[in-house]
């Protein structure tokens, strides 16, 4: 008797064994399935974006003026926003005043900003002031580092890490202001407050401040930000850069596309579209 109970309660044991990990492999099943759903959309109404950007008409076109859109697409509600890239500062080609201002603006005291803003030169090989290489790359070497700036463009906005006197929370607070697909200066018309208020510390005298160049009118290059909140709740964001251009074949390039992080969520704004 003891044994038929004591293999009873070894069966007992497997079936619950059994139950709990079919439970935990259906809900992670469940948490995949409703993160694709979610992504899916994301990545619909990035495409849904693009077609409507590449309308012919332009009073059909939706705004680039970062006010969020909101619908739906299938069982996921999509929150979408979309920027003109001309509106951030590209590291690798603006003139050291603007990217010192943008590191003022950003809480940089003013050496600090002067000195960043010209290593940040050096890196992209436009610095402000030419010195001779052996002597940047000593002061990389004094800091502990054991390499020199490339003196060429950015590959992604990562290698700002690697310059000498960037800190995390610098690079943290300058980020989302900037991009590699702008022009070498930003729209003085910029939607982007802190790159607006750094283009007004821009001297008006003594150094020009920078000419906006503006593109052709067929031509733009524009930030598709997606939030889709899908079934389980789930939420996936997702972002494009896309070249709206009608002479390209199929009317557009897309220069980037993948994840963002929770820092860029878009949101409702007030007096945002919740239509299509």
């Amino acid at each position: 008797m003891i044994l038929v109970l004591w293999t009873l309660v070894l069966i007992g044991f497997i079936v619950a064994h059994l139950t709990a990990s079919g439970r935990t492999e259906i809900l992670i099943a469940g948490n995949l399935v409703s993160n694709s759903v979610a992504e899916a959309a994301a990545d619909g109404a990035i495409y849904e974006a693009i077609f409507n950007l590449s309308d012919p008409r332009p009073e059909a076109r939706w705004p680039i003026d970062g006010s969020a859109r909101q619908f739906a697409i299938g069982s996921s509600h999509v929150t979408l926003r979309l920027e003109d890239e001309a509106s951030r500062i590209n590291p690798s080609s603006a003139p050291p005043e603007l990217l010192e201002a943008l590191l003022r603006v950003c809480g940089s005291d003013p050496e600090t900003a002067r000195r960043l803003a010209a290593s940040i030169g050096e890196w992209v090989g436009s610095p402000a002031v030419t010195r001779p290489q052996s002597a940047v790359v000593a002061e990389y070497r004094s800091a502990g580092l054991d390499y020199g700036p490339p003196g060429g463009p950015l590959e992604s906005l990562d290698e700002l890490d690697r310059v000498l006197g960037m800190t995390p929370a610098i690079l943290a607070a300058i980020r989302p202001h900037l991009t590699l697909f702008g022009p070498a200066d930003p729209n003085p018309a910029s939607t982007d407050p802190v790159v607006a208020a750094a283009l007004a510390l821009l001297p008006q005298a003594g150094t020009v401040a920078p000419a906006f160049n503006q593109s052709p009118p067929d031509v733009s290059t524009v930030r598709i930000t997606t939030l889709a909140a899908g079934p389980g709740n789930a939420r996936v964001v997702r972002s494009a850069i896309v070249r709206i251009a009608s002479p390209l074949p199929p009317g557009y390039n897309v220069l980037a596309w993948g994840s963002v992080p929770n820092s860029e969520i878009p949101v409702a704004a007030p007096g945002a579209s919740l239509t299509r």
